[in-house]
């Protein structure tokens, strides 16, 4: 087992109350410098390098979209399905290998959207983990060293109609009841602010409130960069389980030994189920597989980060070029790649963007998959385990995984450290699903 020490750390940490986190993702590094500011020492295992190109963290759209806060299924989702099943290359589709395993997970997903009360219900729990997401993530970003990193200058919705605005009247509708204000700017004034977007966009929804990162892979690394030089070590190491006597925690268990510690968070996004079962909290975790492509120098795009309702994706400016982001495929952790949905992605880009170059090839564009860790009604999981309330919860963030970190960082520390929650958790109660066992 290879173990990182960091010597510039100055702080005794014998008489912490040491806690493993499992996970250096944007939950898992932001919950080891909340558990190190609660005064705990902190051990995180981690098997790659943080906001490397495995991580999902890396490939992230960039949005800390304080308003995202509407489930993925909404009422009448259920008519999509058949659609899902027979186009491949759909905004969202469920590639039929996997269907079987899907299947309970689909239908709850389907079952928690099914009234405009469930989803409203989803939305002002989501609220409470996003509302001040730029904020909070400023603040990491400058303790970090890495201020250039996030930006808040808000978020723009671009729709070709009114008519394909009402469209999504309903999330609109929740985000209001949430506290969420926009302003909506008519052709002209979506011209002025985007002279490179296509003239089919006619109406654009700016939420002022939102931010977004620069360089969500480099922004992960280096709040991973800061837990080390606060204290934190780091095992190199894929963890496997527990160690539970009496019903205490007494170890991680790794492919490459155990580490003792007296707690410990699950942060291992999309890799997180076998681990919560181990602790005796199975939960229904699916992989939301999501797609980008990187443009290096296209010297157009847009000048606001934007999402556009007809392709589904997000177009954003990165340190690194310009970046599409969007669509879902159903298809578990170790499917291939379908580069395919990537190409399209692309030709979304174009079409929204027509001066960009026609071919992909030619222009550099890069391509990239990842894992969305995704629970079925739209909610993280965070909270104690079954087994044991040393072990703590923290993953199945969907599409608000980097949104969400900044504050699911501190609820995690704060359980970690036997403290009460700064934000109600009940409704990301890892038992909700109403299945329990003893761990063995």
């Amino acid at each position: 087992m290879q173990v990182r020490e960091h010597p510039e750390s100055l702080r005794s940490t014998e008489a912490w109350r040491h806690v493993v986190v499992i996970g250096a993702g944007a939950v898992g590094s932001a919950t080891a410098i909340e558990a190190l500011r609660a005064g705990l020492r902190v051990t995180v295992i981690e098997p790659g390098e943080p906001g490397d190109e495995h991580a999902t963290s890396y490939g992230n759209a960039g949005w800390l979209s304080s308003h995202s806060v509407v489930p993925p299924a909404l009422p009448g989702a259920w008519r999509k399905v058949p659609g899902w099943l027979a186009d491949p290359l759909g905004p969202l589709a469920v590639r039929w290998r996997h269907l079987p395993r899907a299947a309970p997970w689909l239908l709850r997903y389907l079952l928690s959207g099914g009234t405009e009360a469930r989803v409203q219900r989803t939305a002002d729990a989501l609220r409470t983990l996003l509302v001040d997401a730029p904020q909070l993530h400023q603040q990491l970003a400058r303790e970090a060293g890495v201020p250039q990193l996030i930006e808040h200058r808000g978020l723009l919705h671009v729709y070709r109609s009114q008519a394909e605005f009402m469209g999504d009247a309903l999330g609109w509708r929740v985000r209001e009841r949430t506290g969420v204000r926009w302003v909506q700017w008519d052709a002209a004034q979506l011209r002025a602010h985007e002279p490179d977007l296509d003239e089919r966009y006619t109406l654009g929804i700016f939420v002022a409130e939102a931010g977004h990162c620069r360089d969500p892979g480099a922004y992960v690394a280096a709040l991973a960069r800061h837990a080390g030089r606060q204290g934190a070590q780091r095992v190199v190491a894929r963890a496997t389980g527990f160690r539970i006597e009496g019903g205490r925690l007494r170890g991680v268990l790794t492919d490459h030994g155990e580490v003792a510690c007296d707690a410990a968070a699950i942060c291992a996004g999309a890799y997180s189920a076998g681990l919560a079962r181990a602790a005796g909290s199975p939960v229904p975790l699916e992989s939301e597989r999501g797609y980008h492509v990187m443009v290096g120098a296209p010297g157009v795009g847009p000048r606001t980060p934007m999402m556009a309702a007809d392709g589904k994706l997000i177009a954003h400016w990165m340190d690194g070029g310009l970046r599409a982001a969007g669509q879902v495929e159903i298809g578990g952790l170790d499917a291939a790649p379908d580069w395919r949905r990537a190409d399209i992605l692309y030709s979304h880009l174009r079409s929204m963007f027509p001066a960009l170059p026609r071919d992909a090839q030619g222009a550099g564009v890069r391509h990239w998959l990842g894992h969305r860790p995704s629970m079925p009604d739209g909610l993280p999981c965070i909270g104690p385990a079954a087994a044991t309330p040393d072990v703590v919860l923290a993953f199945g963030h969907g599409h608000v995984g980097l949104g969400g970190s900044a504050r699911t960082g501190r609820l995690a520390a704060q359980l970690l450290a036997g403290r009460t929650p700064e934000t109600p958790l009940a409704p990301f109660d890892p038992q909700r699903f109403g299945r329990r066992r003893a761990a063995a």
